[in-house]
């Protein structure tokens, strides 16, 4: 019979689940104090332990650390009511079997339960060599600047999605494993990079950040790399290059993909020696540095193209954290705008107490194709405009979009489609110039491509066949474009 030590205050939560499970199977027992569940542990030894994270006489996660010290310490499954991507980063950096949130399938938690109880039995008996995961104090509310004077951004959100992606940070944060973080455009994939330092045993150290999009070829080995004195026409003076200066910490290369073959070969030289020399130089220069990198493109696509080493793949992606884009967790919409509307009201010093019922149900309908980031610059935008005490709908920019659409005469316009690109492309193109670093053409030109194969298989019903012909293009040339731009 399992043992179950159910740490809860919820008498209803604890009868439910007293009635659910077989009683010749479990056997349940309930607390709802922290001194009371060390003292059972330590004289009874359940097989798992259900502990909730608010309790009456104290914090649930404080227990769990107390717990995770006890030697043959049981499984934990930590229940949640109050969903923070923070509090589930910390329950499984600090050990937890798993972390789940209320309510909760009593199926799938029970399915949870034998897993827990069976992998602990494998370690009591001594055929498996478990490392007990080491304790370490978690900075989550009071995080340190990036800057000074710069705020440090959070991960937001309550969606299944997300909850599985701060799980994933708790559990990658406490090692050194390199990380590959995949999604679109504005998803907040340099927040996930910043959130696995925070809860590193780096965490004191430098976070640095790389664009590797934003820089031609020799800007960008010289950013990464440093240079010498001497080493090209402009090189004055001995530069240290970002991973010099992020030793002992974590650099984060966004856009992956836009290097070069030849900075992808230092790249892995890094990652499997640590090691490397100056543009220019000839020291070899040993590092101690977290590598986490990100991509919103298809790695398999660019490896089939030859514009990305394989080696560097499977070295980059020992872990790797898909981010959904907004429109795939809609549910997390109103905690952002929310989020958002304060920040921006109190630097601005605006008395604005809320949005609007159909200004919410304006942005949970509109498809954020920028994702988090458009929605900010919405809220921003907003909260400056705004003239009253509340966001009403037009105050935000998506409803005057949608209100004075780019009017287009397709018949008019024959075979031609120059004006009808200019006409879209115009209004937001002084923002597009600005963000593309030399890459305009490229961004538009896969953009483009994307949009018109999954309006086309839109309208074909995923006919992959009638796709092909009406597109013009091979079966394996709209297959290798399903798979690169995830379609």
């Amino acid at each position: 019979m399992k043992n179950i030590l159910l740490v809860e205050d919820d008498q209803d939560l604890c009868e439910t689940l007293a009635a659910f499970v077989n009683p010749s199977e479990y056997q349940i027992d309930t607390i709802d104090d922290v001194p009371g569940t060390v003292d059972y542990i330590k004289s009874r030894s359940p097989d798992v332990v259900l502990l909730d994270v608010n309790l009456p006489s104290g914090s649930g996660l404080e227990l769990l650390k107390e717990i995770r010290r006890m030697n043959g310490a049981p499984p934990v499954i930590v229940i949640s009511g109050y969903v923070t991507p923070q509090c589930a980063i910390e329950a499984m950096r600090e050990g937890a079997y798993e972390y789940v949130t209320k309510p909760f399938r009593l199926e799938q938690l029970l399915k949870t339960i034998n897993k827990a109880t069976a992998g602990h039995a494998l370690g009591q008996s001594g055929s498996h060599d478990l490392v007990e995961p080491s304790v370490a104090a978690l900075k989550l509310t009071d995080m340190d600047k990036q800057q000074a004077g710069e705020e440090t951004r959070e991960l937001i959100g309550q969606s299944p999605e997300i909850v599985e992606i701060a799980k994933m940070i708790g559990q990658v944060a406490k090692t050194d494993a390199a990380v590959l973080i995949f999604g679109e455009s504005g998803t907040g994939k340099e927040l996930v990079a910043q959130a696995i330092h925070r809860n590193s045993d780096r965490a004191d150290k430098v976070f640095l950040s790389v664009n590797c999009a934003a820089l031609t070829e020799s800007l960008l080995e010289s950013e990464l790399f440093g240079h010498e004195k001497g080493a090209f026409g402009n090189a004055h003076s001995r530069k240290q290059g970002k991973f010099e200066l992020a030793d002992g910490g974590t650099l984060f290369l966004d856009e992956i993909t836009d290097t070069s073959l030849a900075t992808q070969s230092k790249l892995l030289r890094i990652l499997q020696k640590q090691e490397f020399e100056r543009v220019g130089g000839e020291e070899t220069i040993k590092v101690d540095v977290r590598v986490i990198a990100a991509t919103n493109k298809s790695l398999v696509s660019c490896i089939k193209e030859s514009t990305f080493r394989i080696d560097l793949f499977y070295r980059l992606k020992v872990v790797s954290i898909y981010l959904p884009s907004l429109r795939e967790r809609k549910e997390d919409i109103p905690l952002l705008a929310e989020h958002f509307l304060k920040t921006y009201a109190r630097s601005t010093g605006k008395p604005i107490e809320g949005i609007s019922k159909d200004a919410m149900k304006l942005l949970l309908e509109y498809p954020w194709p920028g994702n988090v980031c458009e929605l900010e610059n919405n809220i921003h935008n907003a909260v400056v405009m705004c003239k009253n005490d509340i966001i009403r709908v037009e105050d935000l920019p998506v409803d005057r979009e949608l209100k004075h659409p780019v009017r287009i005469n397709v018949e008019e316009l024959k075979d031609s489609y120059y004006q009808m690109f200019r006409n879209l492309l115009e209004p937001a193109f002084g923002k597009i110039y600005g963000n593309s670093h030399g890459r305009i053409y490229h961004h538009i030109q896969e953009a483009v491509e994307k949009a018109a194969i999954g309006l086309v298989l839109e309208q074909l019903d995923n006919n992959q066949v009638k796709a092909a012909q009406a597109l013009g293009i091979s079966r394996n040339t709209l297959r290798d474009r399903i798979d690169r731009y995830s379609i």
